[in-house]
């Protein structure tokens, strides 16, 4: 089937904007805004004051800057998403962050949030516009080729959103004449419009009008990569579920300069540190953990 095209885009971000304004009454628990609005996401991560990194010119350049640039997505509840009231970033991606930064000397107030779209990712990295980078983004050897990684900190993989009740989806085996939305050209899109999965494939320019079409019973599911199908399961308050089959496997790294060794063992250092003492896993339980679905095991850093 050929791609739909959005119905009315300017509908969608005003209902998400009315979902995240800060302390509206009738705001459903648990979703984006009730976080946002009580503060209770704000997870503290002590600054290290006694910083011996050397021979990276991003920290360097950002230590004179006395800021560090972060690249993140904006749209993505629970994972990376900006509350466009208050401008205050919120999710899993952007804990694990602010984690980062600590370790490398740079508190909440030192940080510079930047919105990078995925078409303009390794540019904004090689060029120096961001000093690192924390978005969903998967190590592959292509990428290799332009940016280098730290990480991985979460194994992601594609996977399917249904309503709470629905009981004939259980994995991607079960969608043979079922109709199935995702993000027109992304990866999962592509992935799912193969003919062994017999489904009937709609696709929208974002995940929010495919949840919505969800909701509203016109389409069965909605497929991507599990933290961002978890993030939206969580802001809507029990309507939806994970299935929890994942069909693929998106190992998310930590985007940086081709090169910069320094930085990218620091990183790195910081991901072991915040696994180990816990950080990690209740980043999770505050953020994409909110959809229901168990916490995986923290996937071990390769370094090279």
């Amino acid at each position: 089937m050929r791609p739909r095209s959005p119905l009315v885009p300017t509908i969608a971000l005003l209902t998400l904007a009315s979902l995240v304004s800060c302390g509206r009454e009738g705001v459903p628990p648990g979703s984006v805004a009730a976080l946002i609005g009580n503060g209770e996401h704000r997870m503290a991560y002590p600054v290290n004051r006694n910083v011996t990194v050397s021979g990276s010119p991003a920290l360097r350049h950002a230590r004179a800057a006395h800021r560090i640039v972060i690249g993140v997505k904006s749209d993505h509840p629970f994972l990376g998403f900006e509350d466009p009231v208050t401008g205050r970033r919120f999710g899993f991606d952007i804990e694990i962050a602010r984690m980062i930064a600590a370790d490398l000397g740079f508190g909440p107030g030192q940080i510079t949030w930047k919105t990078v779209s995925p078409q303009g990712r390794e540019t904004a990295i090689s060029q120096g516009d961001v000093d690192f980078y924390v978005a969903a983004y998967t190590i592959n050897d292509e990428r290799k080729k332009h940016v280098s990684f730290a990480g991985p900190y979460y194994i992601a993989g594609q996977d399917l959103l249904v309503k709470r009740d629905e009981k004939d989806i259980r994995g991607p085996d079960d969608l043979r004449g079922r109709r199935v939305c995702s993000v027109t050209g992304s990866t999962p899109w592509r992935r799912i419009e193969n003919p062994s999965y017999g489904a009937e494939v709609s696709s929208h320019d974002s995940y929010a009008q495919c949840v919505q079409d969800l909701i509203s019973g016109e389409t069965d599911a909605v497929t991507s990569d599990d933290t961002i199908l978890k993030g939206y399961a969580a802001q809507n308050g029990g309507r939806l579920r994970v299935v929890g089959r994942p069909f693929s496997q998106e190992p998310y790294g930590v985007g940086l300069t081709r090169g910069d060794k320094a930085l990218r063992d620091a990183v790195n250092d910081a991901l072991e540190h915040h696994r180990g003492n816990g950080d990690w896993l209740r980043a999770y339980a505050a953020t994409l953990g909110r959809s229901g679905a168990p916490a995986p095991t923290p996937p071990e850093v390769i370094r090279y």
